[in-house]
């Protein structure tokens, strides 16, 4: 079962505020049964004496004095109209209601059964008891007070609500303290994915929280030095093996005598061509621009650029860019993203080439597109992985799989995502998504 409430912050307020009514219920319940109820049954228990001790002088009296008596206390022989013997409880006046009954219960326990009692609401609510004046029954109204209705339960009930109140804005006020390293963890942790490098977090907090910082920095340090451990390998790596391959041209050039082969020179060339472009994969795939710093740029100037070079090469593409703002990115690694998607779309859709950009909302757009034969949504989902290759791509040597891994790691990088769909008509359609807020905070 999924609660409704997902964040931590809602879920403890929630179950502090249904400790806290709990607590109040129980804490009512008991000021109730065993303080207000005892308090009550005994000023019933006493103003019973009193109304005996009346009927009993209205009993013993002459029949003209005790008619005369009466009379100046408003006595009448019928019961009064608009009598409310059993008034249901009002959600308003709960306690007041809470309280009459009980007194009107304890009250008629201690009286004689012909001597009944009932309770008059309206503006002005009196109590009606009937005594007996010279043998004659006859109703007496008593006024009630409305300090002695409540009886102080309703400044008792209006501070229990204030400490409720009191409690949970403490409650909420503590948990928003705590609640604010877990936030700060969680952009952190956006930002190693995003493959930035966040500053440390402060272990200044409470104990568990301090032990869930210091392990993320601890994390975020064991990467950072890995990447930098991996950059230099690869830079070793390619280093190494370009200086030997540099040799090696150059012990072809003078090896081979002038009127040899030409078709296998060529091919020995290409080979060392495609080493090279290898290693230089390896090369932009471990270091996709995190150390560049953002600069506020125009991208649909640098799309133009790039749709002119490879004009120059017969490539042409077709361009519908629209209104985008200045976005801050890393020029080296966004050409990077372009070139390696357009370079695709070149030698894998080989026609129909159309760059396209636009913005929704917080978002920028850019849509690399191509008629190519396609491929299937399954391998759509499996481009990004390193060293992942479509169907369409068997044929073609001289790649390692990288290039759109590298393209999915600059768009992470900008704080942006990488999405690939049919095109309609037939052909693909390569979406980089750019969140404009993401970039300007960059």
């Amino acid at each position: 079962m999924r609660l409704p409430l997902r964040s931590l912050l809602a879920r403890n307020i929630a179950l502090l505020v249904v400790l806290v009514a709990v607590t109040q219920v129980c804490s009512l319940t008991v000021l109730l049964h065993f303080v207000q109820r005892p308090r009550i049954e005994r000023a019933a228990s006493i103003f019973s004496d009193y109304v005996k001790t009346l009927d009993g002088a209205l009993s013993g009296m002459s029949a003209e004095a005790g008619r005369a008596t009466a009379a100046r206390l408003g006595a009448q022989t019928q019961a009064p109209e608009h009598i409310d013997a059993d008034t249901d409880p009002s959600p308003m006046l709960l306690f007041r209601t809470y309280q009459r009954n009980v007194f009107l219960e304890a009250l008629q326990r201690h009286l004689p059964p012909d001597m009944p009692v009932r309770w008059q609401s309206g503006d002005e609510e009196r109590l009606w008891i009937r005594v007996h004046v010279a043998g004659t029954p006859a109703w007496i109204a008593l006024p009630m007070a409305e300090v002695a209705q409540t009886s102080g339960i309703t400044a008792a009930l209006v501070l229990s609500t204030a400490l409720a109140l009191l409690a949970a804005l403490t409650g909420y006020l503590i948990q928003l303290h705590i609640n604010r390293p877990l936030q700060d963890l969680a952009r952190a942790a956006r930002d190693v994915c995003a493959g930035e490098s966040p500053p440390a977090l402060p272990t200044d907090g409470p104990t568990e929280i301090a032990q869930v910082s210091g392990a993320f920095n601890q994390m975020t340090q064991a990467l950072k030095q890995a990447e930098t451990t991996r950059a230099l390998m690869l830079a070793g790596v390619s280093h190494d093996i370009r200086t030997p391959l540099t040799k090696l041209r150059l012990a072809m050039a003078m090896s081979i005598p002038r009127g040899a082969d030409d078709t296998f020179v060529a091919s020995a060339e290409g080979y060392l061509d495609q080493i090279d472009t290898i290693l230089q994969q390896f090369m932009d795939y471990a270091g996709s621009g995190e150390r560049e710093v953002p600069q506020p740029g125009d991208l649909n100037a640098l799309i133009r650029q790039l749709a002119s070079d490879f004009a120059g090469l017969g490539h042409d593409f077709a361009l519908s860019l629209g209104d985008l703002p200045a976005i801050p990115f890393r020029p080296v690694s966004m050409m990077r993203l372009l070139m390696n998607l357009m370079q695709n779309a070149v030698i894998y859709g080989r026609t129909g080439f159309f760059a396209h950009t636009w913005t929704d909302g917080p978002t920028a757009y850019v849509a690399i597109c191509d008629r190519g034969s396609g491929i299937s949504v399954a391998e759509i989902e499996q481009l990004t992985a390193p060293f992942s290759r479509g169907g369409n791509a068997r044929g073609h040597s001289g790649g390692t799989g990288l290039g759109l891994a590298i393209v999915d790691r600059i768009a992470r990088l900008h704080g942006g995502s990488l999405q690939f769909r049919a095109r309609e008509g037939g052909g693909l359609e390569a979406v980089v998504a750019l969140p404009l807020a993401r970039a300007t905070a960059t």
